[in-house]
């Protein structure tokens, strides 16, 4: 049995799973999240910066996206 792979950046398909938005209206609101903690638009967003800035627990979000 192979191990599960846990990945710690989150996507906009991701974010189009958890929230049920489009997947253009996901890449706005992680630009928006980037730019909310000054980070560069080539920076990944962690699941962790995600959940924080929505006000989500990670417990919740964690089976949806792996």
């Amino acid at each position: 049995m192979r191990p599960q792979i846990k990945r710690i950046c989150i996507y906009p398909k991701d974010v189009v799973i958890i929230t049920g938005k489009s997947y253009r209206q996901s890449v706005r609101l992680l630009q928006a999240i980037r730019k909310e903690l000054q980070k560069s638009e080539t920076d990944f967003l962690t699941i962790e910066e995600f959940c924080q800035a929505k006000g989500l627990r990670g417990e919740d979000v964690e089976p949806l996206i792996f």
